[in-house]
């Protein structure tokens, strides 16, 4: 109990269904991410939480090998402030494939010419915009890069920057894209 009787918010969180602050999980179980992206409702379990619109997106893991001994490289979008690092990824324009999406979102964020080689997971989390709940669902792809220059990246992100595989996985900012890129990382054996 907190001081003064109360109950902490911890423990009236673990009582109603909800997480600490300090997880990345929300209400519905939806990995979510880190900093300031947690979903919270007031909503108890059965009762109408508003209205829900399904998103999708797609976007790539895309890996470079500069030579036969130099290890697999990632390429990361990253955002200075506040500091984030993600996969390059975005929304299915009118009648475009999840592949075309991917390939497209990827050179617009990172400059860069890809080859999908394979489907690599997808991730699903919930988030409120303007007032709506949202439930989305990304799909990856492994990808090579085949050309391009990360100078000529788009404004939406502020860098790309290439990593080893390792590196990547501590820099990412979302757990669960971490996870796409362990799995990118046991399909190229690196």
């Amino acid at each position: 109990m907190a001081r003064g009787g109360r109950r902490s918010r911890r423990g009236q969180a673990r009582r109603d269904g909800t997480r600490s602050p300090r997880t990345d999980q929300s209400v519905d179980g939806a990995n979510v991410g880190r900093g300031n992206t947690r979903v919270w409702s007031t909503a108890r379990r059965g009762e109408d939480r508003g209205p829900l619109v399904r998103d999708v997106s797609a976007g790539g893991v895309v890996y470079r090998r500069l030579d036969d001994e130099a290890p697999v490289e990632i390429a990361l979008v990253g955002r200075l402030r506040p500091k984030r690092w993600a996969l390059p990824k975005g929304t299915p324009e009118v009648g475009e494939t999840l592949e075309g999406t991917a390939v497209r979102e990827v050179g617009e964020e990172t400059g860069l010419l890809v080859h999908i080689e394979q489907p690599l997971d997808q991730i699903q989390y919930w988030f409120i915009w303007g007032g709506v709940r949202h439930f989305k669902t990304v799909h990856f792809y492994l990808m090579q890069m085949t050309g391009g220059d990360t100078a000529n990246h788009d404004g939406e992100y502020d860098v790309v920057e290439w990593f080893p595989i390792g590196e990547a996985l501590r820099r990412l900012s979302y757990p669960n894209e971490a996870r796409v890129v362990d799995k990118a990382q046991q399909v190229l054996g690196s």
